[in-house]
C-alpha cells in the first residue's frame, strides 16, 4: 500500500459539524478513486451529533424527538462528539473489496492503542469494534435489587434501557461490570474506496449515548479509556498514538481482493 496521509481536520474549540465533515469525505473520496490524492485518514471530534447507519430501527432513535442524521454508511445508530476521537480513512481497496478484512485492521489499530495506554480490549464475536469485557454473567452485581433470574432483559427481546432507569443505562455498563464498547466501526465501500470509518471514546460524557440504543445493542454499554483507566486522559495525547498505529497496520496491510466461492457446474 502507498504511504498514508493524515489530515487533522479539527479539535476541542475548532470541532468538525458532521455535515462539513462528511462533505469533505466525499470530496476526498471522489479525489482518492481518481487517483488525484493518497489514501487518507482524516482525524477529528464532532459536536454532539447523533447519526443512523442504514439498519437502524426506528425503535433505537431518541425517544424524545432529538434530531438525528441518516448516513450512507452500515451499521446503526451512535453518537459523535467532545471528547471522541473520530477517524474516517478513505482508502482505495483491490476488488471485490473485502470489508471484513478492513474493519479487522482498524479495530487492530484501536486494540492496540488501547493496549499502550494499559488497557485490555478485544473483539467480540458478530460484533463490531472494539470491546472492554465484562465479567461471566453469573458474577455481576444485581440489578434493581432483583436476582439475575429476574433480569428483564434474559427474556424481553424488546427490552428498552431507557425506560427502566439509570441502573441499566448503557454509559454504566462498567459498574454492572457488562461487556462495554469503547470504539465503534460503520464503514460504506463505493467504487472501491472506502468512507466512514471509527469512534474512538477518550474522554467523552457517554451520558449522551443513554438516549440510544447503541449500535442496535441491548445487552451491552459503552466504554471510554478515561473511565477504564480511572484517570484523565485527552484526544491531544491519544491522536498521535493512534495514528502511528493506523500507519503500521494500513501501509503494511497485505491487501487482497475477497475470495468468491465458485459454484461447481450442474
Amino acid at each position: 500500500m502507498s504511504e498514508l496521509r493524515f489530515v487533522r481536520m479539527g479539535f476541542g474549540a475548532e470541532r468538525v459539524d458532521y455535515q462539513e465533515a462528511w462533505d469533505e469525505q466525499r470530496r476526498v473520496h471522489a479525489a482518492r478513486f481518481a487517483d488525484e490524492v493518497p489514501d487518507t485518514v482524516l482525524l477529528l471530534e464532532h459536536p454532539p451529533v447523533y447519526t443512523a447507519g442504514r439498519r437502524t430501527e426506528d425503535s433505537e432513535r431518541p425517544l424524545d424527538g432529538t434530531p438525528v442524521i441518516d448516513v450512507d454508511r452500515g451499521g446503526k445508530i451512535t453518537w459523535h462528539g467532545p471528547g471522541q476521537l473520530v477517524g474516517y480513512p478513505i482508502q482505495k481497496l483491490p476488488r471485490p473489496v473485502d470489508v471484513v478484512a478492513h474493519v479487522r485492521r482498524l479495530e487492530e489499530a484501536l486494540i492496540r492503542t488501547c493496549a499502550e495506554f494499559g488497557l485490555e480490549t478485544t473483539r467480540v464475536e458478530g460484533r463490531s469494534g472494539v470491546w472492554v469485557l465484562g465479567d461471566p454473567v453469573e458474577r455481576r452485581p444485581k440489578l434493581g435489587g432483583l436476582s439475575l433470574d429476574f433480569d428483564p432483559r434474559l427474556t424481553d427481546e424488546e427490552f428498552d434501557p431507557r425506560l427502566n432507569g439509570p441502573e441499566y443505562a448503557p454509559s454504566n455498563a462498567g459498574q454492572r461490570r457488562e461487556d462495554r464498547k469503547i470504539a465503534a466501526i460503520g464503514i460504506r465501500v463505493a467504487k472501491g474506496v472506502t468512507m466512514h470509518g471509527f469512534s474512538f471514546n477518550v474522554n467523552p460524557d457517554n451520558k449522551w449515548f443513554d438516549k440510544i440504543i447503541p449500535c442496535g445493542i441491548r445487552d451491552a454499554g459503552v466504554a471510554s479509556l478515561a473511565n477504564e483507566l480511572g484517570r484523565e486522559v485527552t484526544i491531544e495525547e491519544v491522536l498521535p498514538v493512534v495514528e502511528r498505529h493506523l500507519r503500521n497496520i494500513l501501509e503494511n496491510a497485505d491487501l487482497k481482493p475477497r475470495e468468491i466461492e465458485k459454484t461447481p457446474a450442474a
